[in-house]
C-alpha cells in the first residue's frame, strides 16, 4: 500500500442518503428558477440574452470554483465542505428570491434587475459548485472501486428526479404568482442543510500523506476528463436549441413549440432516472458504460436530428438521455478510480471545473452551429459521442498502486 492511501470503508457501511436528498432538493429549487426565468424576464422588461447570461453565468463559476472546493475538501473535510455549500447555496437563493420579489413589485430599471439577477445566479452556482465535488469525493473515499459508478448513479438519479419535479412543482405554483414557486422551492435547500448537519456521520478519510494538488493535464485523467467535457458539452447544446428546432423543423407554432420542447426536456429527466437506477443493477466497469452509454446517447441524437414530428423529437430526447445516464456516472468513477486518497478532492474539482467548461462552452456552440443547419448540432454531438465510445475500446488508463 503507498502512503498515501487509505483502503475505502465498506460501502455498506457508508449512508448515502443525506447526500441524496441534498442533490434532490438543491437541483429543484435551481431548475424551479430555470423554469421561471423566461416568464420573469418578461415582466422586468429584460432582453433574452440578458436571460441567458443570468443563466450562463452559474456555470462559469461552477467552472471556476470546482477545483478550489474540491483542494478545500481535501484540507478541510467533505463534511464541512459539503454544509458550506448547502448553506451557501440555501443564503444565496433567499436573497434571489427576495430580490426577484421586489423587483416583480416594484419594477426596477432592466439595468438593475439584470445585475441582481446575475449577481444572485452567481453566489448559487459558486456554492451549488461544492456539492457535487465534496459528494463525488466522499463516494470515493468511503466505497470500493468497483461500486463507486453504483454510487455515482444513485447521484446522477436523485439529480434527475430534480429536473423532473421543479419545473413540475413550478409550473403548478405559478399560477399564483411568480414568487410563490421561488419562496416553495427556498425551504428545500434549508431542508437540505438540516438533512446533511444531521445526518451525514463524519466520515473523513486520514490520510498518512497531505493531500496533493492534480493537474488538469495529469494523464491519468486525460480520459475522464474529455468524457465529461463532451457530455456536458452534448447537453447543454441540445437544451439550447431544443425550442428552435422545434420552431424551424418540426413547423410548430410558438406556443406549441414550447410545449414539445418542454415535454422533449421532461422526457430527459425520466430517462435519467430509469437509467441510473439500471446502472446500479448492472455494476458494469466505467470504461464498459461508457462505450455503451455514448454510442446509445449517439443513436439518440441522431434520432432527434432526423426527427419530423414532437413525439419522435421526444423519443429521440429519451433514448439520448439514457445514454447518458451510464456516461455521467463512469466517468466520475473512472476518474476516483484512477487516482490514490490523497488526490480524491482535487481530481472531483477537475472533474467539476470541465463539465463547468462544457455548460459554458455548449450553448455558444450549439446556437452558433445551429445557424448553419438545424440539424447539425445534433449530427454534431453524434459524431463526439461516438468518437468517446471507440476511445474508451482502447487500453485501460494508467491506475495508482493498488493496497496490497
Amino acid at each position: 500500500m503507498t502512503p498515501a492511501q487509505v483502503p475505502p470503508a465498506q460501502h455498506t457501511s457508508f449512508d448515502i442518503r443525506p447526500l441524496l436528498f441534498a442533490h434532490m432538493a438543491c437541483t429543484i429549487a435551481m431548475m424551479a428558477f430555470v423554469s421561471l426565468i423566461g416568464p420573469i424576464a418578461r415582466v422586468l422588461d429584460l432582453a433574452p440574452w440578458q436571460a441567458g447570461a443570468a443563466m450562463t453565468v452559474s456555470g462559469v463559476i461552477w467552472m471556476l470554483l470546482a477545483r478550489p472546493w474540491g483542494r478545500a475538501s481535501d484540507r478541510y473535510g467533505r463534511r464541512r465542505i459539503l454544509l458550506l455549500g448547502a448553506g451557501g447555496f440555501t443564503l444565496a437563493y433567499w436573497a434571489l428570491c427576495l430580490f426577484i420579489d421586489g423587483a416583480l413589485r416594484w419594477l426596477p430599471p432592466a439595468s438593475v434587475a439584470f445585475i441582481g439577477m446575475m449577481l444572485g445566479r452567481g453566489a448559487i452556482g459558486a456554492f451549488y459548485a461544492a456539492l457535487p465535488v465534496g459528494s463525488n469525493a466522499l463516494i470515493a473515499d468511503n466505497v470500493e472501486p468497483q461500486h463507486r459508478a453504483k454510487a455515482m448513479a444513485s447521484l446522477g438519479a436523485a439529480n434527475a428526479v430534480g429536473l423532473v419535479l421543479g419545473p413540475a412543482l413550478a409550473a403548478l405554483l405559478a399560477r399564483h404568482s411568480l414568487s410563490l414557486p421561488m419562496y416553495a422551492m427556498a425551504i428545500l435547500p434549508l431542508l437540505a442543510v438540516l438533512v446533511l448537519r444531521l445526518k451525514l456521520k463524519r466520515q473523513e478519510l486520514h490520510l498518512a500523506q497531505a493531500p496533493r494538488t492534480v493537474q488538469l493535464r495529469d494523464p491519468r485523467l486525460r480520459r475522464p476528463l474529455v468524457v465529461a467535457f463532451v457530455a456536458m458539452l452534448c447537453v447543454s447544446l441540445a437544451q439550447i436549441t431544443v425550442g428552435f428546432f422545434a420552431l424551424d423543423c418540426l413547423g410548430l407554432e410558438p406556443a406549441d413549440a414550447a410545449q414539445a420542447a418542454g415535454v422533449a426536456l421532461t422526457m430527459v429527466g425520466a430517462a435519467l432516472i430509469c437509467s441510473q437506477l439500471l446502472v446500479r443493477k448492472l455494476q458494469w466497469p466505467p470504461l464498459r458504460m461508457i462505450r455503451v452509454g455514448a454510442s446509445l446517447s449517439a443513436l439518440g441524437f441522431i434520432a432527434s436530428a432526423l426527427a419530423t414530428n414532437s413525439l419522435l423529437l421526444s423519443l429521440g430526447f429519451f433514448v439520448s438521455a439514457a445514454g447518458m445516464g451510464w456516461v455521467f456516472p463512469a466517468f466520475a468513477a473512472l476518474a476516483a478510480n484512477a487516482v490514490d486518497a490523497s488526490e480524491q478532492g482535487a481530481t472531483a474539482g477537475s472533474v467539476g471545473a470541465v463539465q463547468g467548461l462544457g455548460v459554458v462552452v455548449g450553448p455558444l456552440a450549439g446556437t452558433l452551429i445551429y445557424s448553419l443547419d438545424p440539424r447539425l448540432p445534433y449530427f454534431v454531438a453524434a459524431a463526439l459521442l461516438l468518437a468517446v465510445g471507440l476511445w474508451s475500446t482502447s487500453r485501460t488508463p494508467v491506475q495508482p498502486p493498488q493496497p496490497g
